[in-house]
């Protein structure tokens, strides 16, 4: 499968009587755009905002973020088994709004949503404070249920991001990314002098509002199986849950996934990347173990000489990491984990829930304990009040003049663990 992305640049957004991109300024009709997303009973209202990097906005609680994309070439569409109907993804060629995201917030869903400040110590922690973004603020009805509440604003997020990303259709991008992904067979071929590497995917799976889902399927669903790398690309996986806030995959970092985009780097230079295998994170042991070992089985089959393997999530999935990692060990294919820390506030705690001496190569992506007060700013896009409750936050977090002091837990994307993050730690 070959796929072509092609970037388009956008440098501003800003409301206009039309939807469209013009010199790398990202217009957008809100009025046409609430009509495109409104219609959803469970919602009684949607407004629209923009934030932009560098401005004194928070955006609380932030549910989702999902970037503009169409696709312009090729079978399926964007965002297959929720806006296009269900074709396999990873070919032809999708246009990218890159630098502009679609954020969904409004009441909150679960505590573990988060922050995102656009400027200040916070914008720092989170890749979301560099982008301008678009802020779909939909409030639910009264009592509605929280997984039809979380159910309601996703498909709208979605609708959203489709919208705006219709805007890059017939737009020549400014750059243009190939990346392929070669028939089993052809690549085995190809570079049989090369190690085989592939990714383990673990996708936060545990139940409610800890979903994700693959071309419209709970993952809880299924056994691991294998994908190309390039359907990930090409929106094939979107997020679902309201796990912690700091390593929380929204559908952006699955679209973006940088573990992927580093592994096709040194394709067919330094080893041959011959997949993805995604796998879910359960909540019982029995779950746990049929997961793992048909993980183990698959890499097997592909004769595996290493393999990156990456979790979502912290505390009961750090069971399904060090599993993954033991079966395939034992098997001598060697692995790389990427996982976040809860070492406390000190650092002076155990880092994971699970351990095990077969894992011996660790990429951290930071402690998400730390402690960080964020200024008040002079704008706040949702909701603020759920400071004090969210993950990272407590009895307290929020003061009178608007500050807030959370463990950076409570900041999207802050410990990410596909390194889509400033944080990491260094040995000595």
């Amino acid at each position: 499968m070959r796929l072509e992305l092609g970037k388009i640049f956008i440098k501003d957004v800003q409301f206009g009587s039309k939807t469209e991109v013009n010199k790398g300024v990202l217009t957008v009709n809100k009025e046409e755009l609430i009509k495109k997303i409104s219609g959803d009973p469970r919602i009684a209202s949607i407004n629209v905002e923009l934030a932009k990097p560098g401005e004194e906005i928070r955006i609380i609680p932030v549910k989702d973020v999902i970037e503009p994309r169409v696709k312009v070439e090729g079978n399926g569409g964007i965002f297959p088994g929720w806006i296009s109907k269900v074709e396999t993804v990873g070919s032809g060629r999708t246009h990218i709004l890159k630098g502009a995201a679609v954020v969904t917030t409004g009441k909150v869903v679960g505590f573990q949503e988060g922050i995102i400040d656009m400027s200040g110590p916070g914008a720092e922690y989170t890749p979301f404070s560099r982008i301008n973004n678009v802020v779909i603020i939909a409030e639910p009805i009264e009592k509605l249920p929280q997984h039809e509440h979380e159910a309601a604003v996703r498909m709208i997020g979605l609708k959203a991001a489709a919208y705006i990303g219709e805007t890059g259709r017939n737009i020549q991008p400014d750059e243009v990314d190939v990346y392929e992904a070669l028939p089993f067979f052809e690549g085995t071929e190809k570079y049989r002098d090369l190690p085989r590497v592939a990714y383990v995917y673990m996708l936060q799976s545990q139940g409610l509002l800890h979903d994700t889902y693959v071309y419209g399927v709970d993952v809880k669903q299924i056994i691991p199986t294998f994908i190309y790398a390039t359907e990930v690309f090409d929106g094939a996986i979107i997020s679902g849950n309201c796990v912690s806030a700091c390593d929380k995959n929204t559908t952006y970092h699955h679209l973006n996934s940088p573990v992927i985009e580093d592994l096709y780097k040194y394709h067919g230079k330094e080893y041959n990347f011959v997949g993805v295998i995604i796998t879910n994170e359960n909540v019982t042991l029995a779950d746990k173990e049929r997961s793992s070992n048909y993980v183990a089985k698959l890499a097997s089959m592909l004769n595996l000489d290493a393999a990156i393997v990456s979790e979502e999530g912290f505390g009961n999935p750090d069971a399904d990491l060090i599993m993954n990692c033991k079966k395939l060990e034992v098997q001598g294919i060697k692995t790389v984990l990427i996982t976040d820390e809860y070492a406390g506030r000190d650092g002076a705690s155990q880092s994971l829930a699970d351990a095990n001496p077969a894992a011996t190569a660790v990429v951290t992506g930071g402690n998400a304990n730390e402690v960080i007060t964020l200024p008040s700013m002079k704008k706040v896009i949702g909701h603020v009040e759920p400071a004090d409750v969210i993950a990272g936050g407590f009895a307290g977090s929020l003061a009178k003049d608007g500050s807030i002091t959370v463990e950076i837990q409570a900041i999207t994307g802050a410990t990410n663990e596909l390194g889509f993050n400033k944080m990491s730690a260094q040995g000595y």
